[in-house]
């Protein structure tokens, strides 16, 4: 793979399933590298295999179907001709799709209601003379007045509030009437779902005073009309999102992070399953047994049970929870990640991904799994071999290593993620591929404070985050040296996010054992990246410690005992790590003659190596490509 082969990857949408179960549709979408932006369609295909693939809508920017409860229509999102996601609706059985929304700065995924008739949804709603008909520099200042006001690759937050929306009565002549705004006040909202007998809405939300200065969010309902009274069903104790009622309108079910005393511990906990009565009348119960496993992702509620996503040592099964609780069972797993399911009529679909490819669609069944779609093209990746190392205290540390073609010795290069509490896993991942089709060795494994290895691996890194995060690395690292095709003497280390501050730590206290460095979107000071970054108002306290520790842990600190050749790559609009992390960084080393450079990249934000422009995708490549070159 080279960098500009970012154009045969793909990813599937969630799928969505015809009420029978006859029939998927999800949206397809790749890279460009000629209009430089992801092309999307929706596409179909039976899911008894009998025909591959077809292609439903010709949109460039087509997102999100779902298909209406009676099976006669599909919503689904298309960019206007601002760029801005609106909600259209399409004949499920043919036909031209029609828009039923028009909001300023475009609408979110759709609900359909259990009726068919009506689609609830979320959209920003603008302050007046902002964004809409102004340039962003005439536009009136902003008056601040909580910590919490802006969100990496969106903006600002504090002037286009996220609301909950119903629109009008679907209309088969394709006129739209205006919608419905359910709520209102200076609060986020998400998740919406509809009560079975459609009386009610469900959302998420953090409706409380102090929403800004905690990790509350609550569960909530309303009626689906204007000005309606809103009611919260979740306790005000956790991180709650996604609830979804059950069939009989009793009972919700949840997403939830337990936050500790403090309402503010977010490191290394373990999503659970919840329910609680829908009228409140009691305390939500944990379904999902102990601390483990990380549930991820939506709930959907079938028949025996809830079926959801959970991690697991690099993959991500799916799995069902009972409705009473107790240990989920794996319907599908092993080693691969399932991205997104949908159930209907008694048949389950997936989009699974795995060494070979980045998601298929599948059908589930006691009998295995079967492949209904094939839209990997022109990649023969290169395999990923598992490895479990051990700590100098013992402790087993798993991870891949991926060997490029030929007899070596092949240089290394040691990549680290970020999170920290995210996990590397089976799936085919482009940083991997490019480096090992350019003739590169690649190390990348899950120390603790990963996820998906349990509660207590997450919180183990908890106040000496660079000391215990490096003893597993470099463990994995020696490990995975004694294969004789790698060159123990041509060894880098790069990483982005927490593993761009495991990158500036582990080059300042073992640089010694590395020929150069990448450090991308780094944490490196605590203390400025308290205050400038979205997240940093809660951020350090739970994972570094109280601020009179934060010099010690900060990478920053160690900056002169630097020796290696290191760049920096960040992007000009990261607001999760402030583009002042790199350029303090950067200063530090360049004032003391050190060999270093920064690569900025305009218009960006802290997912430029995922979701930016193909163009500057490309061009990250080619600059880390071009420095390992240089220096190994």
């Amino acid at each position: 793979m080279k960098p500009a082969d970012i154009v045969h990857l793909h990813s599937l949408s969630v799928p969505t399933l015809s009420p029978d179960g006859r029939r998927a549709v999800f949206a397809l979408t790749r890279p460009d590298l000629e209009e430089d932006a992801y092309l999307g369609s929706l596409w179909s295909v039976p899911t008894d295999g009998s025909a591959p693939p077809a292609r439903l809508t010709r949109g460039t920017g087509d997102s999100g179907p779902v298909f209406s409860p009676d099976g006669r229509w599909i919503a689904f999102l298309r960019l206007d001709g601002d760029k801005h996601a609106q909600i259209h609706v399409l004949p499920a059985d043919g036909g031209e799709p029609w828009k039923i929304t028009s909001h300023p700065l475009g609408a979110g995924t759709p609900c359909w209601s259990p009726d068919s008739t009506r689609v609830a949804y979320t959209a920003r709603v603008p302050e007046p003379n902002r964004y809409v008909g102004v340039e962003p520099g005439k536009e009136p200042p902003r008056r601040i007045t909580r910590v919490r006001y802006r969100l990496d690759g969106l903006g600002f937050t504090n002037d286009r509030r996220s609301h909950v929306f119903v629109s009008a009565p679907v209309d088969a002549s394709g006129e739209a009437g205006e919608p419905v705004q359910v709520t209102g006040g200076d609060f986020e909202h998400t998740d919406v779902a509809w009560r079975p007998d459609g009386a009610e809405l469900l959302f998420a939300a953090a409706r409380h005073e102090t929403w800004d200065t905690d990790l509350v969010q609550d569960v909530w309902a309303c009626a689906p009309q204007e000005g309606a009274q809103v009611r919260r069903v979740t306790a005000g104790n956790l991180d709650a999102w996604g609830g979804r009622f059950s069939a009989d309108g009793s009972t919700v079910f949840f997403g939830g992070d337990e936050i500790g005393p403090g309402l503010d511990d977010f490191v290394g906990q373990t999503t659970g399953v919840w329910s609680v009565p829908a009228d409140a009348s009691a305390e939500p119960t944990r379904l999902t047994p102990g601390q483990d496993p990380r549930m991820a992702g939506p709930l959907l509620v079938v028949a025996d049970g809830l079926l959801g996503l959970a991690e697991n040592r690099g993959a991500m099964d799916l799995v069902l929870v009972p409705f009473g609780g107790g240990e989920p069972r794996v319907v599908l797993g092993d080693k691969v990640q399932v991205q997104s399911f949908d159930s209907a009529g008694g048949v389950t679909v997936a989009v699974v991904a795995d060494g070979r490819t980045s998601g298929e669609l599948v059908l589930v069944s006691e009998d295995g799994v079967t492949r209904l779609t094939g839209f990997a093209r022109e990649l023969d990746p290169l395999p990923m071999a598992e490895l479990t190392a051990h700590a100098p205290d013992g402790y087993p540390v798993h991870g891949w290593v991926t060997v490029p073609e030929g007899e070596g010795p092949h240089p290394v290069v040691l990549m680290i993620h970020g999170g920290p509490f995210a996990p590397y896993g089976h799936q085919l991942f482009d940083e991997t591929q490019v480096l090992a089709a350019a003739g590169y060795a690649v190390v990348m494994c899950n120390p603790r404070g990963s996820s998906g290895y349990g509660h207590e691996h997450g919180r183990a890194i908890i106040g000496s985050v660079g000391e215990v995060s490096a003893a597993d690395v470099l463990a994995f690292l020696d490990a995975a040296l004694e294969d004789g095709r790698l060159d123990s003497s041509r060894v880098g280390v790069m990483g982005g996010s927490h593993g761009g501050f495991m990158t500036t730590w582990i080059t300042a206290h073992h640089g010694g054992r590395f020929r150069a460095a990448i450090s991308e979107r780094a944490v490196n000071a605590i203390d400025s990246f308290h205050g400038s970054s979205d997240i940093g108002s809660l951020f350090p306290g739970p994972l570094y410690g109280a601020p009179q520790t934060w010099a010690k842990e900060s990478p920053l600190t160690y900056a002169d005992q630097i020796d290696v050749p290191f760049l920096i790559i960040h992007s000009e609009e990261d607001w999760r790590c402030p583009v002042e992390q790199a350029q303090r960084l950067f200063v530090a080393l360049k004032l003391r003659g050190h060999e270093t450079e920064m690569l900025l990249f305009p218009g960006e934000g802290h997912e430029l190596s995922r979701s930016g422009l193909p163009s500057h995708r490309v061009a990250r490549f080619e600059a880390i490509l071009d420095w390992w070159q240089r220096h190994m």
